[in-house]
């Protein structure tokens, strides 16, 4: 085919033979070699993107891979011929580590997406090319388990474990690295061989560092993830349906807004302090209020309305009256009525038909909260970012800041907004050391958004988000460092101005945001593991000095 080669050959020596997922039927034949598609084919403008469009590569080719035998045959031909390699899992990085101009080879793990049980490993295989929703269904309808992942449908697998995997049911069962057993990964020793390498959690597994690496240290850092296992701590019993935690049969769905109009300073304050004020009070792991998941999102006034969307175990004795306990301390005080949801919810579409609570089966609802974001279901965009973990409620100085650039009127994009997500629950049952992901007493994080399509929007974009971020955080350098109201960002929402010394003036390096105390292991990990430097980008994990 036209602009296509192939890449091939034995396998790279070195190779660990990676077990194979079971589930049911044997899995189809893999080619033995991956597909190189280059600038001379048609296909190639739709590969070197991903989900933000502000990032585009021109690579030298993009190979699409099959087999963890593929990836390290890609692997040692970059390194042989000294060429930059990134990868693509989903295609939902933020910034633009994996399509940048300094980039000759990108492997595409899309083709790799295979779930199943693996009873070598005793543990459910998930290749690092699946998506968050195909996950879900190939885990659950078989076997009736899920993991603690995050919403978004297209996520791909491979990035959003490595930095720990935020999702709505962290508060029940954790992030989705505190079930993870083992993973494979494609490295580069300091000889410039490849080798392929299985890292479990085993304390007696000499690739134990590998293992912890990918509990939170991010994607791109170390190799190349070609697949997980996951299988929970302490697991009760042999049988794949023991190993991982059961999703909730149904679940309570609702949302709900305000609408800006009708909304004083006064009111604004009161209902982020009340969301705020509940989350810190309820983050203890065994609080009852685990089965409560929220995500109140604070759009832009050229929105229309603020709103909130919250999830509900229902299996739990009385979820009702939890959720409307919720909804009761949330609007406390607040002289604004509640309504639908009718304009867009952050990156979700309006949500009308839940202004009352209604129960769903799991599956549904997480089909349904996947696919109704709106932003990922638009090829088009494209965006810019920011995070904030919450330790303590907000100080009132911060909230009035919240109100001034939400109500800006010299912007008005209705996609902008804040999202302020629950967080606590077991997910901080976990020391923050035992796992690479260092925010283990949070009780809620933030994630600032916007989105535009016209290049002539770009800068009035960028510049609302980051003076909306370094006003609310001027008394520490521009960032939420480390202290006792904030505790850093999200490694999963990268944003290279917290490197940048225009942006972050504080002393606080980037990598303290996202790792705090756990770096200097995570860099001894890098120098066992990738000691060439082989897989970086803007904010990787940089080699001890």
């Amino acid at each position: 085919m036209a602009g296509a080669a192939v890449i091939g050959g034995a396998a790279t020596a070195g190779t660990a033979t990676a077990a194979e997922p079971v589930a049911g039927a044997a899995p189809a034949a893999r080619p033995a070699s991956a597909v190189a598609v280059t600038p001379a084919d048609k296909r190639y403008p739709d590969l070197v993107r991903g989900w933000n469009q502000r990032w585009v590569g021109a690579p030298d080719a993009v190979y699409v891979v099959e087999t963890t035998e593929q990836v390290a045959q890609v692997v040692q031909l970059a390194v042989d011929k000294g060429k930059r390699i990134t990868v693509r899992g989903g295609g939902h990085c933020w910034e633009d580590f994996v399509f940048n101009a300094d980039v000759d080879v990108i492997v595409d793990m899309s083709e790799m997406a295979t779930v199943g049980y693996d009873p070598r490993m005793h543990a459910f295989s998930v290749e690092a090319g699946a998506r968050l929703l195909d996950v879900y269904e190939r885990l659950y309808r078989p076997w009736g388990v899920t993991i603690p992942a995050g919403t978004c449908y297209s996520v791909g697998v491979g990035g959003h474990v490595s930095g720990g995997g935020w999702g709505m049911l962290l508060r029940k069962h954790g992030l989705v690295i505190d079930h993870l057993y083992a993973v494979e990964v494609v490295v580069v020793d300091a000889s410039g061989k490849v080798r392929t390498v299985v890292a479990t959690r085993e304390q007696d597994d000499p690739n134990r560092d590998l293992w912890w690496a990918h509990t939170g240290g991010g994607g791109g850092n170390f190799g190349i993830v070609t697949r997980y296992w996951f299988r929970s701590p302490g697991a009760p019993g042999r049988t794949p349906e023991s190993l991982l935690p059961k999703p909730p049969a149904e679940v309570l769905i609702s949302a709900a807004a305000w609408a800006w109009k009708d909304l004083t300073e006064t009111d604004f304050v009161r209902l982020v302090k009340n969301f705020a004020d509940w989350h810190v009070a309820h983050s203890e792991p065994d609080d009852p209020n685990s089965a409560i998941c929220s995500l109140l999102s604070l759009n832009h006034r050229s929105n229309g309305a603020v709103n909130i969307v919250t999830q509900v175990d229902a299996s739990v004795p009385r979820a009702e009256k939890l959720h409307a306990d919720f909804m009761a301390a949330v609007t406390r005080g607040v002289g604004v009525r509640t309504g639908p949801a009718v304009t867009p919810i952050g990156e979700f579409k309006p949500m009308p038909e839940f202004a009352e609570p209604r129960r769903l089966p799991w599956m549904q609802a997480t089909q349904y909260i996947g696919t109704a974001n709106a932003t990922t279901n638009n090829p088009t965009l494209k965006g810019d970012f920011k995070s904030a973990y919450m330790r303590a409620s907000f100080p009132a100085r911060h909230i009035r800041k919240l109100y001034k650039h939400l109500s800006r009127e010299d912007l008005g994009n209705p996609t902008a907004s804040l999202m302020l997500s629950s967080h606590g629950g077991q997910s901080n049952a976990v020391p923050a050391t035992a796992t690479a992901y260092a925010h283990r007493d949070s009780a809620f994080k933030m994630a600032w958004m916007i989105w535009w399509t016209d290049p002539a929007d770009e800068a009035a974009s960028v510049r609302w988000i980051r003076e909306f971020y370094e006003d609310l955080y001027v008394e520490t350098g521009g960032v939420p460092v480390p202290d006792g109201v904030t505790d850093g960002c999200y490694v999963n929402y990268p944003d290279v101005d917290l490197s940048d010394p225009r942006h972050n003036t504080s002393s606080v390096p980037w990598h303290e945001l996202y790792y705090k105390g756990n770096y200097p292991r995570l860099q001894r990990i890098k120098k066992a593991y990738d000691p060439r430097n082989v897989f970086r980008h803007r904010q990787s994990i940089e080699l001890p000095s």
